[in-house]
C-alpha cells in the first residue's frame, strides 16, 4: 500500500520552509507564555500492540563503511524507541538512503521507497513501514515526555497540549528523532539526525536517542548516501513486541 504522506520539518528560526520530503508541514512554534495555567486536552491512547522498549538499547548504523553509535532511550520514549529498535532488528533500514539532507539542519532517511534507485524523486519521503504479517502500515503516535515527568504525552505537541516545559529529550546536536507529516500520529520509519541544536523543534517532534560516537560520520552524510547496515548491539532483550 503506497503511503501518500510527506514527512518533513519546518525551521521557524529561519522563517522558511525546509521540506525534507515532497510535501509541506505546519511550523514548529514556541509554547505560548503562561500556557501552563490551562489544563491539557485529552490525550491519544497509544496502541498496546506497538513494540515498546523498556530501558536502553544501543544501535550501530554503518554509512559508507563508517559506524555511527546511537543510544536509544526507551525510558523516556518507549514506543518511539521500540519502533526504531524493532525496525533495526528486522534489518529494515539496510540499503535505505538519506533522501534529504539540509546543511546545518538535519539528515533524514528511513523511506523504504529509496531502496529502489529507480524510484522517482517525487516519491522519496512518502514511504513508511508496512508490517509483512498484516499488510498494514505501522504508524506510531507523537510521544514526548516533559522534563521531570515519568509519563509521555501522546498524540499532541506541547503547544496543543498547553505544556510549558522542555522535553526530557531535546533536539541538541546529535539527537535522533522521528519525522512525520503535519498529522501528529503519522511517524512510521523515517528518522533524522539533528546536525545542530534545533530548539525550535522541541515539543513538536519526538526525540528518542542520541549519537554517542560517529558524529563526524553523520556530518559527512550526503543526500543519496545509503545505510549499509544497522544492528542492535545492546539492549535487544529490553524490546517487547
Amino acid at each position: 500500500m503506497h503511503r501518500k504522506i510527506g514527512y518533513w520539518l519546518v525551521s521557524s528560526l529561519a522563517i522558511a520552509v525546509l521540506t525534507l520530503s515532497g510535501c509541506t508541514l505546519q511550523a514548529a512554534t514556541d509554547n505560548e507564555p503562561g500556557a501552563s495555567t490551562s489544563p491539557p486536552v485529552a490525550q491519544v491512547q497509544p496502541d498496546s500492540n506497538l513494540p515498546k522498549l523498556s530501558g536502553m538499547a544501543t544501535v550501530v548504523m554503518t554509512v559508507k563503511g563508517a559506524p555511527i553509535t546511537i543510544e536509544v532511550n526507551g525510558d523516556k520514549a518507549p514506543i518511539t524507541s521500540g519502533n526504531f529498535v524493532d525496525l533495526v532488528d528486522r534489518q529494515f533500514y539496510d540499503g535505505i538512503s538519506f533522501h534529504r539532507v539540509v546543511d546545518d539542519f538535519v539528515a533524514q532517511g528511513g523511506d523504504p521507497n529509496s531502496k529502489d534507485p529507480n524510484t522517482p524523486t517525487s516519491r522519496l519521503g512518502t514511504g513508511g513501514f508496512v508490517d509483512p504479517d498484516t499488510g498494514n502500515p505501522r504508524d506510531i503516535p507523537l510521544e514526548i515526555t516533559p522534563e521531570g515527568e515519568d509519563t509521555p504525552i501522546y498524540g499532541q505537541t506541547f503547544q496543543s497540549a498547553r505544556v510549558n516545559a522542555q522535553p526530557e529529550l531535546t533536539h541538541k546536536r546529535g539527537a535522533v528523532a522521528m519525522a512525520r507529516s503535519n498529522l501528529p500520529n503519522s511517524a512510521s520509519s523515517q528518522f533524522y539526525f539533528a546536525l545542530v541544536d534545533l530548539e525550535m523543534l522541541d515539543g513538536s517532534y519526538a526525540v528518542f536517542g542520541y549519537v554517542t560516537d560517529g558524529m563526524d560520520v553523520v556530518d559527512q552524510i550526503q543526500q543519496g548516501d545509503r545505510i549499509d547496515s544497522a544492528t542492535v548491539t545492546q539492549g535487544l532483550e529490553n524490546l517487547q513486541r
